[in-house]
């Protein structure tokens, strides 16, 4: 199952278990079960400290297995083979189940320790997903730090009854004991927010207490990144509020054109930009959503308030919140959100295998995305408003090569249908004609461009008619002290570096602000003595 070179470097790992660990696998006589156990001896030759016992009777899911401590009872399980992309999840289990120490702030195994009561996660993955190994990896560390967790991962290509009964089709999904507990990429951090009912008033408190900060950089993707780490070399006092560090790039699978890295993936760009702002002297608040900028006012020092109630304050800021997916605002769109409609073909397609889908928009990512779904789905339908497609030329004729696509032009999507569960169908009129059609199918992803994320900062910096933050060739913004970096802003050409550099040239423009800027002092306090005897 294992190649040499695999094996090899598996063995390395396996070297620093510090107790035994047992693999209990239920099986059945499918040849995903027969690989499953090729799979589980290749591991347990690697070291002696691993086990390998088969329980047909151990788990109603079939195949899986379970990692646990040698004689204890296992709260981590597999349900499927993970490789591709979830067999790091499948090696940490290995270590951490086996007493190998993680790698999480001491702060963060605490509080998951705390943790009361009974969680039994089961998460839905697919293999292709690149997202999904974020939430499965947090959710086993969390089943081998408290004994009150579960973690079970479910392939869902190989579990497609159970999908379609529980209505799944976007990954990664989460049930919690049951029930509907999130779906996305979702950090261990972002978890216990949702578990530990009384951690946002702590941060908040945490939070408030803080000092001003000389620069407070306003999201945490490529130009929020770049303008930290421009900051902090400067030696000045740096901060860094976050929704999500990493941003959009967490969602983006393949990179190409980052000069001189030829090829990377999203999740670890976003990784490698956060490890580069710790190096430095940066505090960096990630889960964090801003809800309002005050202007600076006689103090000299600009607030941002968060949605936890706490407010940060700085000498000057840096908005670098970049963009989100643009939607079709369509009647039906927000009912059958992952229900059918989705944003990420790699995450989201195997659940479609072998289905009739939809593309909508005709640039290259909605050109790249159908070409992807072709092997894998039944039909691809893309639909594009433009009487043309925009896409690169060599990527038209790849897609014009598939015979499983259907390329409608002059389309205007006006309607998503579905059943009340799930989406059935999407409604387009014909911009030429003016007749409307209907394409029956399961699913639909959505490729349109990006809207940037600034609804928090209408009346308060000057934004272009399409909502992005305008900024001068220094990045300076409407106010002053206050600059913007990224996608957010009207730079055009929404690329990684692009981004970069504007998070640079914001950050200079800021500290050339600052060293040009009086230094704020109290007013003096009269003191009345009275006259003298």
């Amino acid at each position: 199952m294992l190649d040499a070179a695999i094996k090899t470097q598996l063995s390395a790992y396996l070297e620093k278990l510090q107790t035994p660990i047992e693999l209990v696998a239920s099986l059945d006589a499918s040849d995903a079960a027969r690989q499953m156990r090729e799979l589980l001896a290749d591991i347990a030759a690697l070291s002696p400290k691993v086990s390998v016992r088969i329980d047909d009777g151990n788990d109603a899911r079939k195949p899986s297995f379970s990692v646990g401590r040698l004689n204890e009872a296992a709260r981590i399980r597999f349900a499927g083979i993970p490789m591709g992309h979830e067999f790091t999840s499948l090696v940490l289990a290995l270590l951490q189940t086996g007493g190998h120490p993680p790698k999480v702030d001491a702060a963060v195994i605490e509080q998951i320790k705390g943790l009361g009561g009974k969680f039994r996660f089961e998460t839905y993955i697919s293999l292709s997903c690149h997202n999904c190994p974020d939430v499965v990896q947090a959710l086993n560390l969390m089943a081998v730090l408290n004994p009150g967790v579960e973690s079970v991962m479910i392939d869902g290509a190989l579990y497609q009854d159970e999908v379609s009964a529980r209505q799944i089709m976007a990954v990664p999904t989460v049930m919690l004991n049951g029930e509907p507990f999130g779906q996305g990429r979702m950090t261990i951090e972002e978890i216990l927010a949702k578990v530990d009912t009384g951690a946002a008033a702590r941060d908040a408190e945490k939070l408030n207490a803080k000092d001003a900060y000389d620069v407070l950089v306003v999201g945490g993707g490529p130009a929020g990144s770049a303008a930290a780490i421009y900051a902090a070399r400067k030696g000045i006092r740096t901060g860094v509020v976050a929704e999500r560090f990493g941003g959009q790039v967490l969602d983006t699978l393949s990179i190409e054109n980052l000069i001189s890295v030829p090829h990377t993936e999203g999740p670890k760009l976003a990784m490698a930009l956060e490890q580069h702002v710790k190096q430095y002297e940066v505090d960096i608040m990630n889960l964090q959503r801003a809800e309002a900028l005050v202007p600076a006012g006689d103090d000299g020092l600009a607030q941002v308030k968060l949605a936890n109630g706490a407010t940060l304050k700085a000498k000057s800021v840096i908005l670098a919140t970049g963009a989100r997916w643009r939607e079709m605002n369509v009647p039906g769109e927000k009912e059958y959100k992952a229900k059918g409609v989705c944003f990420c073909p790699h995450c989201d397609g195997p659940l479609f295998k072998g289905k009739r889908v939809a593309v909508i928009g005709g640039g290259n990512s909605g050109v790249e995305a159908a070409i992807d779904l072709a092997g894998i789905v039944s039909h691809v339908t893309l639909l594009e408003f433009d009487s043309k497609l925009r896409a690169d030329a060599v990527l038209q004729a790849k897609l014009g090569s598939l015979p499983n696509v259907t390329i409608i032009t002059s389309a205007l999507t006006t309607e998503v249908t579905g059943d009340g569960e799930k989406v059935n169908g999407i409604v387009y009129q014909d911009r030429v004609s003016g007749a409307t059609q209907r394409v029956e199918l399961e699913g639909i992803f959505v490729q349109i461009g990006l809207l940037p994320n600034t609804d928090w900062l209408k009346g308060t910096v000057k934004l272009s008619p399409r909502g992005e933050i305008e900024v001068d060739a220094r990045g300076q913004t409407s106010l002053p002290g206050v600059f913007a970096a990224g996608d957010a802003t009207t730079t055009p050409y929404k690329q990684i570096i692009i981004a970069m550099g504007d998070g640079a040239k914001a950050s200079l423009s800021a500290f050339d602000h600052l060293i040009r800027s009086p230094a704020v002092t109290p007013a003096a306090t009269v003191v009345d003595l009275g006259q003298p005897a």
